[in-house]
C-alpha cells in the first residue's frame, strides 16, 4: 500500500503536483499549459485516464492556467470552493466544479482528500491533505505563514511538498519594489527558507521519508541554497527540490510508521516564524 507522488512543476510561472496510487490519482492545480501537463506525465510513464480529480489551491494564474482546457479535453472533475470560483477567469467553473470545504474529507476513488484553510493573498486558499491506506502526502505552498493548521497536519504527513520560496537576505537586497517584498513577507505572500526550515526542524514526524521543496523565487532563491539548508539537517528524510522547469522523479511513498504528535511541543514557538 502506497502513494506516488510527483512535483510536474512548481513555481510562479506554475504549480502542478501528482499523487496517486494504482487505482486512482488526482492533481493539485494544473497551472501549467495542457499540453505540458500531457507530456510530462507521459515521460513518467502515467496514465491521465487514472486522474480523477483536479483540486485548486487558489485562483492566481500560476495554479489554474491549464485548468480549463485540461478538465475539458479528458473530462476531469475539478473541485474548487465557491468562494474560489468567484474570480472571472473561472467563472466558466459555474455549475460543473464540485465544491469542497476546509477539514471536509472528500472521497475520489481509493483516495481521501482533506483541505486545510491557509493564510495567503486570494479569495479562499487551501492547502492539502491526501490520504491512502494510512499514507498521508501533504501539499503545503503559497502561505503567508506558518500557523496551528499547517504545523497539525505537517506533523500527520510520510512525505510533504512544502513552500520554501525566498533567501531573505536575496529579498531584502534584490531589485523588488518595497511593495512587492511587504506582498511577499508580510504574512500574506509566502514563506522564506528560514521559515520552512524551522517547520522541518521543529516539527518532522518520525514517519516523513521524503520532502519536497516547492516554489522557489526565480530571483530571490536558489535551488543550490535550499539543498544545503536542508541536507545537512535531513537525517533519514529525502530532500527534493521540485523545479520551475520540469518534473520530479515519481516516488513511491509507504506508511514507515504512524504519525507522531510531539507531547512537549511549544504552541508558543510559532513567534520563531515570524
Amino acid at each position: 500500500m502506497a502513494l506516488r507522488v510527483a512535483s510536474l512543476n512548481s513555481g510562479s510561472n506554475g504549480n502542478c503536483y501528482y499523487i496517486g496510487n494504482e487505482q486512482d490519482a488526482i492533481l493539485i492545480d494544473a497551472g501549467i499549459s495542457f499540453r505540458e501537463t500531457e507530456r510530462r506525465l507521459k515521460r513518467l510513464e502515467l496514465s491521465i485516464k487514472k486522474i480523477k480529480g483536479i483540486f485548486v489551491t487558489h485562483e492566481h494564474k500560476d495554479h489554474i492556467l491549464g485548468l480549463h482546457k485540461l478538465a475539458k479535453r479528458h473530462k476531469i472533475p475539478v473541485y474548487i470552493t465557491k468562494r474560489t470560483r468567484k474570480n472571472p477567469s473561472l467563472e466558466w467553473s459555474e455549475g460543473l466544479a464540485h465544491d469542497f470545504s476546509a477539514y471536509q474529507p472528500v472521497t475520489i476513488g481509493t483516495l481521501t482528500i482533506t483541505a486545510i484553510p491557509k493564510f495567503h493573498d486570494a479569495n479562499d486558499p487551501h492547502s492539502f491533505i491526501v490520504t491512502y491506506a494510512g499514507v498521508n502526502v501533504g501539499v503545503f505552498t503559497d502561505m503567508g505563514r506558518v500557523c496551528e493548521d499547517l504545523i497539525n497536519n505537517f506533523q500527520q504527513c510520510h512525505a510533504a511538498i512544502v513552500e520554501s520560496n525566498y533567501d531573505e537576505e536575496m529579498l531584502e537586497t534584490g531589485g523588488y519594489p518595497a511593495m512587492l517584498k511587504d506582498r511577499i513577507r508580510g504574512g500574506w505572500g509566502h514563506i522564506s527558507n528560514r521559515q520552512a526550515l524551522q517547520l522541518f526542524l521543529q516539527y518532522r514526524p518520525p514517519c516523513m521519508t521524503h520532502l519536497f521543496l516547492g516554489h522557489l523565487s526565480k530571483n530571490n532563491n536558489k535551488p543550490e541554497i535550499v539543498a544545503e539548508m536542508f541536507n545537512r539537517v535531513a537525517g533519514t528524510t529525502r530532500i527534493m527540490i521540485a523545479s520551475r522547469y520540469e518534473e520530479t522523479e515519481l516516488v513511491t511513498i509507504k506508511a514507515s510508521g504512524n504519525p507522531s504528535v510531539l507531547k512537549e511541543r511549544q504552541r508558543t514557538q510559532l513567534s520563531l516564524f515570524d
